[in-house]
């Protein structure tokens, strides 16, 4: 829908809730449409609320979680009213649940084994975007890139699995694709799937709605090389990390190769069962730092001989764009982005592009003018991994345990430094932290943050048991050393 229906009280009920639904299919797209609301809901507009009538419970927090948004927006699209969005189950719509999805119809099939970024790759012929060829390997990230190396170059690797580890943007990713091709290039009959946690339990979770849990598991189990992205996806999901569970078992067990890569290092994911993280911690765990200043002018270099010679370059053959970057336009774009690899790209892709547009040559002064807004976006990230992680090493204890539900002085300290920390450096609302922080509620953070502003405005003495004994510290002096070291 493009405007707020005006006339919205002449429809009768039933119209403007096929208006709502036609406006809510074109904002999640037809597939998911189909698959999660189409058969499985039930829309009913009273006064100023939307009830939502679902099968089971289930079903009404997957939409709580994932649409709810955009729910809201289609009722305001048709209605020009912001509705209050309640969920109710309903017998009927449950009673019929198990005749509405034996099959999937046939455009949700296709979307399914449309080959994409995060889908699964099982022809030769089919390729991914990042190769282990344009891995730029620095002092950052050579242990990673050796161990990838060894997992395409054996049959069974020694590192099972094998677990990439660090921040945005430093190359997780590339590693985990570049693995992929390699294998299909060296050894074309390999059955691998690459894929993200989020498809993984997407595809789960669509499995068990339309009965197909089989298949999914001969899908996801029946492969020599298993790469999952952005592992740490899972956490809080009990039920998808005991189907992963099996599935990584059943791989490892048969001697096939599972490689997977997380923002966090396994014990700092939140809300990760025991058994998952004494998997993973069982194999290679490596960790990619940010690069150094030598490796960002390296990455600065190819990316922009990539640019030069495709996209911009072909718009005029002649144009001064294809010119070499100049030396010191990338000293002073790896000396000013620090923090990862697109920020570098994003950077070098717009001075490429302004560049092309202009019909002018690279200069340090042109760079300096262009990427001025750039840099001025692209201050150092804080985040919450980071912190658990500075306030763990500090009190001698682990991330799992200040996501544990255990109250004693040294975990409760930890705990509320890392909750005044993360809402002082990030973004991140109070129930987003309590959330991320073992479900705690949003009084909890709360109250932290209160209690942490006086201790260290008071400059209290602070007693903590670390792993040596009894510690005694001033709040100011502990806060200072936690702040220096994110």
């Amino acid at each position: 829908m493009q405007g707020i229906v005006t006339d919205d009280e002449t429809r009768s009920p039933e119209t403007r809730i096929n208006a709502i639904n036609e406006a809510l299919a074109q904002k999640v797209g037809p597939q998911k449409f189909q698959i999660w609301f189409k058969s499985s809901t039930r829309l009913t507009l009273a006064g100023e609320y939307l009830k939502v009538g679902v099968p089971n419970l289930f079903i009404a927090s997957w939409i709580e979680n994932h649409f709810l948004m955009e729910i809201t927006q289609a009722v305001q699209a048709v209605t020009g009213r912001s509705p209050k969005v309640t969920f109710t189950i309903d017998p009927e719509l449950s009673g019929n649940l198990p005749t509405r999805f034996p099959i999937l119809d046939t455009r949700v099939r296709s979307h399914e084994s449309r080959v994409t970024s995060h889908e699964s790759r099982r022809s030769p012929t089919k390729r991914l975007k990042l190769t282990l060829d344009t891995f730029v390997i620095g002092s950052s990230n050579e242990l990673a890139y050796n161990a990838a190396k060894a997992v395409v170059g054996e049959q069974q690797s020694p590192f099972n699995p094998l677990f990439i580890h660090g921040g945005y943007g430093v190359g997780k990713t590339h590693l985990l694709q570049g693995i992929c091709n390699a294998v299909a290039k060296e050894r074309p009959d390999t059955n691998w799937l690459y894929l993200s946690a989020e498809d993984f339990a997407n595809q789960f979770v669509l499995a068990l709605k339309t009965k197909k849990l089989e298949v999914f598991r001969r899908r996801m189990r029946e492969t020599d090389l298993l790469a999952i992205d952005d592992i740490h996806f899972l956490a809080s999901k009990p039920s998808t990390q005991e189907e992963f569970l099996h599935t990584f078992n059943t791989i490892s067990l048969a001697g096939k190769q599972v490689v997977l890569a997380s923002d966090a290092h396994p014990k700092m994911i939140g809300q990760l069962s025991e058994k998952l993280v004494n998997r993973f911690v069982s194999g290679m765990v490596v960790q990619i730092n940010p690069p150094d200043f030598h490796t960002r002018c390296q990455i600065c270099r190819q990316y922009a001989k990539a640019c030069m010679g495709t996209a911009f370059a072909n718009k005029a053959q002649n144009t001064r764009a294809r010119d070499r970057l100049p030396e010191d336009v990338i000293r002073y774009i790896a000396e000013n982005l620090r923090t990862n690899v697109r920020e570098l790209e994003g950077a070098v892709l717009k001075l490429i592009a302004y560049s092309s547009l202009q019909n002018e040559k690279i200069t340090l002064a042109m760079a300096q003018t262009v990427i001025a807004e750039h840099l001025a976006r692209t201050d150092p990230i804080v985040h919450i991994s980071d912190i658990e992680s500075a306030v763990a090493t500090y009190f001698g204890i682990t991330p799992a345990i200040i996501h544990s539900s255990k109250k004693d002085r040294t975990v409760a300290l930890a705990r509320h430094f890392s909750m005044y920390l993360t809402r002082k450096h990030t973004k991140m609302s109070s129930p987003e932290i309590g959330r991320f922080m073992g479900d705690k509620n949003h009084a909890t953070v709360l109250l932290a943050c209160k209690k942490m502003e006086d201790l260290i405005s008071r400059n209290a003495d602070l007693h903590w048991l670390s792993p040596t004994g009894n510690k005694v510290a001033k709040a100011k002096t502990v806060f200072d050393q936690l702040e220096a070291s994110i």
